[in-house]
């Protein structure tokens, strides 16, 4: 069974050249937990995607959606 990504942090974040750290920093979160986002292993609240969709200057949408 194939996996599907849930969310396009990684991408964006690659797209915006800033590093899971740096978001870790800017929302007050682990490392360890940001990364799990970024590698789909597990998903962030929705209140939490649209505090990074806000950091990041990106619609929420963005994050979640491949167009």
């Amino acid at each position: 069974m194939e996996s599907k990504d849930l969310n396009r942090l990684k991408i964006v974040l690659v797209e915006q050249k800033r590093t899971a750290k740096w978001l870790s920093e800017q929302i007050g979160k682990d490392p360890a937990t940001v990364s799990k986002w970024c590698t789909n292993s597990s998903q962030p609240s929705l209140e939490t995607l649209s505090k990074i969709s806000e950091i990041l200057n990106v619609k929420l949408r963005e994050l979640i959606i491949q167009d």
